[in-house]
């Protein structure tokens, strides 16, 4: 059966974007290969140890986050639904020494299960950064990170606040503050046309058009709990790690934020546990 249009295209988007993302003008990977990776200032605030730890990242991309969790002495396993993106992972692994304690499994979020036979095999899921806005339902998300968890395993999630998904900078207003763009609670996908990248603003992306949705916190939190997950704590952040908006300014920790005044959140994070 042929997958369906969004996917296909979505794929298409996202294995034009990983060349990008390791080209001069895409991610700082300088203290990844020193040995030392960092993580941005909400997750080293609020991630806890890894070490020892089995992990799953969930769309892992090329894998950047993956290996900075392994560095930490964690042994992970990465899975994106792009074929340039895990193979681009398994090279930097190798690179950086680190082929030893993560592994990379291309294959699409929802045939994870099938795709890493290792059911109940994991201390924590990590999921984090434009990851669940690509797939289009949650409940069986959900039920994916609870069947990789350990009885007392945990999920990380870090991710884009839904209320500022509504707005967007191609309805902007006469102020330079982005505009009503997409209705919070509707469940159809949002079909954009996102030529510029948001790591290298000066490329253009040939295969530009993305479908994403947008998931009310309560679906998000409920689809978690409804999958036998217990939320330990929940956070809001006025700040966000790419520039959402183009008024948003950067700050010493190199996060984004509202130039005046914290007028909506931009990001939250929470930690979930499996009973």
């Amino acid at each position: 059966m042929s997958e369906p249009a969004w996917k296909t295209t979505n794929r298409a988007h996202w294995d034009e974007k990983v060349a990008l993302h390791l080209g001069p003008r895409g991610y700082d990977l300088t203290s990844l290969r020193a040995g030392r990776g960092r993580f941005n200032a909400i997750e080293e605030a609020e991630l806890w140890p890894v070490d020892g730890k089995r992990v799953l990242h969930l769309q892992c991309h090329f894998g950047a986050d993956t290996l900075k969790l392994a560095q930490r002495g964690a042994t992970v396993v990465g899975l994106d639904f792009s074929p340039p993106a895990i193979a681009a992972a398994g090279r930097l692994a190798s690179e950086v020494g680190l082929a030893d304690r993560a592994r990379f499994v291309q294959a699409d979020l929802y045939d994870a299960p099938a795709a890493i036979p290792e059911p109940a095999a994991f201390d924590i899921v990590f999921v984090t950064w434009g990851a669940i806005s690509w797939l289009p339902e949650l409940r069986r998300w959900a039920e994916i990170v609870a069947h990789f968890l350990k009885p007392g395993g945990s999920l990380y999630l870090a991710e884009a606040h839904p209320a500022a998904m509504v707005f967007d900078d191609a309805a902007l207003l006469s102020d330079g503050r982005p505009g009503f763009f997409a209705p919070y609670f509707s469940r159809e996908p949002v079909v954009m046309d996102e030529a510029h990248d948001y790591v290298d603003e000066t490329t253009t992306a040939h295969n530009a058009t993305t479908y994403t949705w947008i998931h009310p916190l309560s679906d998000i939190i409920s689809n978690l709990m409804t999958a036998g997950l217990v939320l330990d704590w929940f956070h809001e952040h006025d700040a966000v790690t790419w520039r959402m908006f183009k008024m948003l300014v950067q700050d010493a920790d190199l996060l984004w934020r509202w130039p005046d005044r914290p007028w909506l959140p931009l990001a939250f994070s929470l930690r979930a546990t499996r009973r």
